[in-house]
Formats: structure tokens, sequence, C-alpha cells
């Protein structure tokens, strides 16, 4: 049976000039610190909360952690090593799941790829696009091909 990721929210909290120091989770040492991290239902410094894979300091990079195979990771590091890959249906190579896409019905992209696929036209925010055969298209190659096949264009 695998185990399941699971994400976990940061808290950073102040330490209380009257109360005992907590030992933190990473170094085990007492956090005389102005400010320590709760996480995971430890205590933590804030250079001790850090992603196993870059390093990075958990509680600069926002506020949730990741967890699995016994690793405390970044969000961009856990969808590196443990996401969902696919692959650009543009041009076929593979898409790391930490990468933005563009999507149109069940197709994903890279963002480069997701341009009009006779001319090459990259699509800006707003831009009416279509999908033909499973082919992207601009507005101009998509009536064209509809004027070639004898329709009547519908597009407004």
């Amino acid at each position: 049976m695998q185990k399941k990721e699971k994400s976990f929210g940061i808290q950073m909290l102040s330490v209380q000039p009257d109360a005992k120091p907590k030992g933190c989770a990473g170094c085990n040492r007492k956090i005389k610190d102005r400010y320590l991290l709760k996480a995971l239902d430890k205590y933590w410094h804030e250079d001790c909360l850090k992603c196993a894979c870059c390093d990075c300091r958990l509680g600069e990079v926002g506020s949730t952690l990741y967890t699995k195979a016994n690793l405390i990771l970044c969000r961009r590091d856990y969808l590196r090593l443990f996401g969902v890959t696919g692959n650009c249906a543009a041009c076929s190579k593979l898409i790391p799941a930490f990468e933005m896409v563009m999507r149109a019905k069940d197709n994903v992209y890279h963002l480069d790829c997701f341009a009009c696929q006779l001319c090459n036209q990259r699509f800006c925010v707003g831009d009416k696009f279509f999908l033909k055969n499973n082919m992207i298209l601009c507005q101009t190659d998509y009536e064209e091909g509809l004027m070639k096949e004898g329709y009547v264009s519908q597009v407004r």
C-alpha cells in the first residue's frame, strides 16, 4: 500500500518571554529566538524547517509544506518528485508536473507550444482559438478551413 502525500500548514509564532523554551524538532536544541515555526505538530527554528531537496527555508516560501516518503518538501520539489507528469499535445515532449500549462479540452500544452498549428501564431490572454481534429487553430485558419469544407462560418 502506497503512502499518500499530505500538505501541512506552517505557523509562525512569537516566543513568549516568560514561557519555557521549546525544543526544535530539527536540531533538538532549545528555541531561544524571537519567533519559532509550528508545523507537523512540532516546533522548529526558522533555519531548521527546510526542504529536504533544495534546502529552502519553508517558513519563507509559503505557509504549506508537503511530506511523502519521510521527506519534508516545498511545493515545487514535491511536484517535481511526485507530481503527475504528462506529454504536450503539440510537441509530444514531457511536461514536468511543476510547469505552467495551457489546456484545451483533454489536451495539455507547454506555454510555448500553445499556438496555431498551421501558422504558428501565439495566443494571448483573451484570444479566440479553436480545437478542430485535435489541432489548435487561430480564428483565421479555422474560418478558412470551414470555407474549404463548404460550411458557413458560425464564428462571431
